[in-house]
């Protein structure tokens, strides 16, 4: 029969306390990296949380500052004219370029925002062919549409057709495409009127 030595016995006891605390390590280090990456996962969420709200909120003070459409076609000055939805991503991603824009602009340029959720822009949809967004028109003194942009578009590109506008030259970037969202029922006219103002000759029954 062996008896084990109190030495042997020590080191039993000493080798079994390093592997708990091993075991115990071990564990924290798996608690801490759990509880850093929820933490993560949150944090990220609340950023995109916040910038999207941001964005929302961009679009919401864009179209409660823009001008009415009758007063755009009436007073003279050249317009940017944006059809918008607040669920539209490409929209949001411009929100704040566009404000930045209106605030270069303010006073020189319409601009003129129009949900496509609203029925009563069903005609102007018509008539300008808008089946994706955001679609902006760009309209001359007298009203007249002179060039149209669709989807995202970068504010520089955006700004020299502005500045074109306003100074009754030729519009360097017309007929561009972009990162669009589109329309569930993309409006299509039956009938066409040359003036945007003859809304009744474009409104599908």
């Amino acid at each position: 029969m062996t008896v084990d030595s109190p030495n042997s016995l020590k080191q039993t006891e000493a080798t079994g306390s390093a592997q708990n605390q091993s075991a115990q390590s071990i564990r924290q280090r798996l608690r801490n990296l759990i509880i850093v990456g929820v933490a993560t996962v949150l944090s990220v969420a609340v950023f995109l949380g916040v910038q999207a709200q941001t964005s929302l909120t961009s679009l919401a003070s864009l179209a409660a500052d823009s001008v009415p459409l009758e007063q755009a076609l009436g007073n003279g000055k050249p317009t940017l004219m944006e059809f918008y939805a607040n669920w539209c991503t490409s929209c949001q991603a411009m929100a704040s370029d566009m404000s930045q824009l209106k605030d270069q602009y303010n006073g020189q340029v319409n601009f003129v925002m129009l949900n496509v959720d609203n029925s009563k822009w069903l005609p102007e949809m018509l008539h300008y062919r808008v089946d994706g967004i955001p679609h902006f028109v760009f309209l001359d003194r007298t009203g007249e549409s002179v060039a149209t942009t669709i989807g995202e578009q970068p504010r520089l590109i955006m700004a020299e057709n502005l500045e074109a506008l306003l100074n009754q030259h030729s519009l360097p970037h017309a007929q561009l495409m972009g990162k669009a969202s589109e329309l569930e029922t993309p409006a299509t006219p039956r009938s066409r009127s040359d003036d945007p103002r003859s809304h009744g000759a474009q409104v599908v029954n």
